[in-house]
């Protein structure tokens, strides 16, 4: 007998919605399995085996979500790229150790199981494990009526990653005279939207009114998913190696890149090496915003900064470049305990 409880229903929750959406999203799954998956969609929890020829390996964890950029999503009744940022946020951070993501678990919570915008979210998820190879192994999806309104839903993700022990980065190697590469974003990513949608009073008419040095609508720009630099960092780390790596999510300059410097060393970044995308001057300028605020908000068009040595730098400009990256030299660490320097 097929599982079905009618009171449940009549309380809000259709346990069959949710049999639908794991049965539209198994095509996604199934396209991010790797090597080391043991399990598949159905089980009370997803197997990973290791991979061999590390000596002393090390797992990576972390978790994030994706905020209230999914006001936008909503907004834009545009599902299929939100779960693209729920994995950049969580392999983004574990790379910034060396460590190579292994698997992902997602969770959806609705307010209301409508199976193929659950799929589309998985389809995005989906998407974003592929970029950064890794392995989409299960997760949960639940319905919570009176929790969270009908046709909108919160996405959170959770992403494990391995390294070498004696491979795993550390921000004591970085020295005054090292080089402050830093990697182009794609846009706003998904760090300051509570700001955002209070610069541009959000709405429909707002979301799909267009500007011409955006190259298309507000909410186009806005909704861009999370660059993912994974398989570029991973490629350079076997060219280079590498001090340490700062991935530039909320807060911005001015928080993320003192977490992987000395307490004595700072970052002196050239604000004239990188160019700011125009939705950041956008937002800058309808929200009478400071230029310190922005860099303390947003990441201003640089998604990671990577320290190197300065023998290293033109190697690994090459590396990061022949990868795909827009990357440059956009400053280099001095001896102060500032943490960050714009200027």
């Amino acid at each position: 007998m097929k599982s079905f409880s009618e009171s449940y229903k009549n309380a809000g929750v259709d346990v069959t919605a949710g049999y639908e959406s794991v049965k539209l999203m198994k095509e996604h799954v199934e396209r991010t399995r790797t090597k080391g998956v043991l399990s598949g969609l159905g089980g009370f929890g997803g197997m990973f085996e290791l991979p061999q020829g590390y000596k002393n390996p090390v797992l990576v964890s972390g978790t994030d979500g994706v905020g209230t950029k999914l006001k936008l999503a909503f907004l834009m009744n545009k599902h299929d790229t939100i779960g693209i940022d729920a994995v950049a946020m969580c392999v983004n951070d574990i790379v910034c150790a060396g460590a190579k993501p292994l698997f992902f678990l997602d969770y959806i919570a609705v307010g209301k199981n409508y199976p193929e915008q659950v799929a589309q979210i998985v389809k995005g998820i989906a998407d974003g494990c592929q970029m950064s190879g890794c392995a989409l192994i299960g997760g949960e999806t639940a319905e919570m009526p009176g929790f969270y309104p009908v046709g909108e839903y919160d996405v959170a993700g959770y992403a494990t990653g391995i390294v070498e022990k004696s491979k795993i980065l550390d921000s004591a190697n970085v020295r005054a005279g090292d080089i402050v590469l830093g990697l182009a974003s794609s846009g706003v990513h998904s760090n300051g939207f509570s700001l955002v949608r209070k610069v541009f009073n959000l709405s429909e008419d707002v979301a799909n009114r267009h500007i011409d040095e955006l190259g298309g609508t507000i909410g186009q720009a806005l909704l861009e998913p999370t660059k993912i630099y994974v398989k570029s960092v991973l490629a350079l780390l076997e060219k280079v190696e590498v001090k340490s790596i700062s991935h530039i999510t909320g807060g911005g300059f001015y928080e993320n890149i003192p977490r992987a410097l000395p307490d004595d060393l700072t970052a002196k970044i050239d604000l004239s090496s990188f160019e700011i995308p125009e939705i950041f001057k956008l937002i800058s300028s309808t929200g009478r915003i400071s230029q310190r605020d922005m860099f303390n908000t947003f990441n201003m068009g640089i998604g990671m900064v990577i320290v190197v040595s300065k023998d290293e730098a033109d190697t690994a400009l090459s590396v990061l470049n022949s990868c795909g990256e827009d990357a440059r030299i956009i400053g280099e660490i001095i001896s102060s305990d500032e943490g960050v320097i714009i200027e």
